[in-house]
């Protein structure tokens, strides 16, 4: 069966603008996802990323055009200055973690509305409010972050590090069980075609 580890961000746009098509892919093909959120600061550090505060002006521009251009394409809502971003994503991820150890309901359904949240609804995702409303929403005890936390903390630090010694350097990013690996929701069709078989 094949197997996909599908390693984000609970606070890039580029994740939240490839929805839920990475569980389409999956659900077709008969794949299993492993939600490995992380850090996306820390991979930039290591992996020779630039933090946006240090990005030239001209590499901001064409972010938002591609943002605004991408979300069109996917006819999705995105607010290109989120109310509440920079954000610290940790809380939120460590909530997809929990639900993930604990199981019940929707892991995909519960990442995209973290997602959305922040760059379609103007919420805050570092709140616990906001991160207990997404549970909900996909299926999950409003308990589960609670309960998993301490786990859930270890867990996002050693995404981190099998990210990075598996050749991830930004976010979304998806890796096969036969280390074939597609960096981008640009890149979700040749991740479908791989699984078919046609490249």
């Amino acid at each position: 069966m094949p197997h996909i580890d599908y390693f984000f961000s609970t606070v890039s746009p580029f994740t939240y603008l490839a929805g839920q098509r990475l569980e389409e892919i999956a659900a077709r093909h008969g794949a299993i996802i492993t939600y490995k959120p992380l850090d996306i600061g820390a991979v930039f550090a290591r992996t020779g990323g630039t933090p946006m505060k240090d990005r030239h002006p001209n590499r901001l521009a064409y972010r938002l055009q591609e943002m605004r251009r991408q979300a069109a394409k996917a006819a999705m809502p995105i607010t290109l200055k989120p109310a509440f971003w920079p954000v610290n994503g940790a809380p939120a991820a460590y909530a997809i973690i929990a639900a993930q150890n604990e199981g019940g309901g929707d892991l995909g359904k519960l990442a995209h509305a973290i997602l959305r949240a922040c760059w379609a609804e103007d919420k805050d995702i570092s709140q616990d409010a906001v991160i207990r409303d997404c549970l909900v929403s996909a299926g999950y005890d409003t308990g589960v972050a609670d309960r998993g936390l301490f786990t859930a903390a270890g867990v996002y630090e050693a995404n981190l590090e099998e990210a990075i010694a598996r050749g991830v350097f930004g976010a979304p990013f998806y890796i096969t069980e036969t280390d074939e690996r597609f960096w981008g929701q640009d890149r979700l069709d040749d991740l479908d075609l791989h699984l078919a078989g046609a490249i």
